[in-house]
């Protein structure tokens, strides 16, 4: 296992310097430039943009734009944000932060709620099964932004249970109750989608398990159907299951970006999108190399967690 860990964190290096090279020659190919916001504003002064260009080192090849870049990323130095005027690290760890709850209660959500629905899919009747089949698909189907925009319109215009937006009532002093009331209507939309696919990924790994000669053997011994399903079949399902967790939760840091937006979320997502629109490079190159990051982390959790599950799977 521990050389395992040292092989997979060698290859994370040439993987993230790839994912670098990539990000920086992407933004910066980009039309218009890191100065384009500056460059048409009337106001600004053709004279201090060349100076605040070369300042920035932006009259450089890019070669040595990315040497420079590279550096400075790896001994902590993220630059200053051109929209916010702060240190971008700063910046990231408060959106992180942000994400990071709404992903985790997203997931926790998923989980309670993608198991039994799965488990009922594998073990009902036909017409059951036809019925969570048939809702799965429609949650698979419906696209995020349009459902963040049909909660809000139900839940916050009409009936004024949940709030619109944002991550706490402006003015108000810290309150868990509070952050939590700001995070049911985001966190719900963004686990809808993971609802949907893990039900149906969960039901077909429990019909292939309950297929499986185990299962025959411990309905033999006069097992309740209720413990096989849940001791022995769920069991082995919910491997793969676990790994797709993995696999997932450095995905919707990134995905969560629409609804982030509908929701006025103030994370990774939002800023995003908020960086695009003002060719902020130093957030944009930081946050992308920060996900790049959480995936890998991520697939390298997933497999760890498959192998201390399921002792068949050795990792040499």
């Amino acid at each position: 296992m521990r050389s395992y860990l040292v092989r997979r964190l060698l290859a994370i290096i040439p993987t993230l310097l790839a994912v670098s090279v990539a990000i920086f020659l992407l933004l910066h190919a980009a039309p218009g430039g890191p100065m384009a916001v500056y460059a048409n504003n009337p106001n600004v002064d053709p004279e201090d943009l060349k100076r605040l260009e070369a300042s920035l080192g932006l009259h450089d090849p890019y070669p040595v734009q990315y040497v420079k870049w590279l550096g400075a990323m790896l001994t902590g130095n993220w630059g200053i944000s051109y929209k916010y005027a702060r240190p971008v690290g700063g910046i990231l760890g408060d959106r992180l932060l942000a994400t990071v709850q709404l992903v985790l209660a997203s997931l926790v959500i998923a989980s309670v709620v993608a198991i039994p629905v799965g488990v009922l899919g594998a073990t009902t009747r036909p017409v059951t099964q036809r019925v969570i089949g048939s809702l799965s698909m429609l949650g698979v189907s419906i696209p995020t932004f349009w459902l963040g925009i049909v909660v809000l319109l139900i839940f916050s215009v009409r009936l004024r249970v949940l709030p619109s937006g944002g991550m706490a009532t402006i003015g108000a002093d810290f309150a868990l109750t509070d952050r939590l009331w700001h995070l049911v209507g985001p966190a719900v939309v963004l686990a809808t989608l993971e609802i949907a696919g893990w039900s149906r990924y969960l039901r077909s790994m429990l019909l292939e398990a309950m297929r499986q000669d185990y299962i025959q053997t411990a309905r033999a011994k006069g097992l309740s159907e209720a413990r096989v399903i849940l001791l022995h079949a769920l069991r082995n399902a919910l491997l793969p299951l676990i790994t797709l967790l993995g696999l997932q939760g450095g995905r919707l840091v990134g995905g969560a970006m629409i609804t982030e937006t509908v929701f006025s979320w103030p994370g990774m997502g939002r800023l995003l999108v908020e960086s695009l629109a003002a060719r902020d490079y130093p957030v944009l190159m930081a946050s992308f190399m920060l996900m790049a990051v959480l995936v890998l982390a991520g697939n390298l959790a997933a497999d760890l967690t498959y192998a201390v599950g399921d002792p068949r799977i050795r990792l040499d």
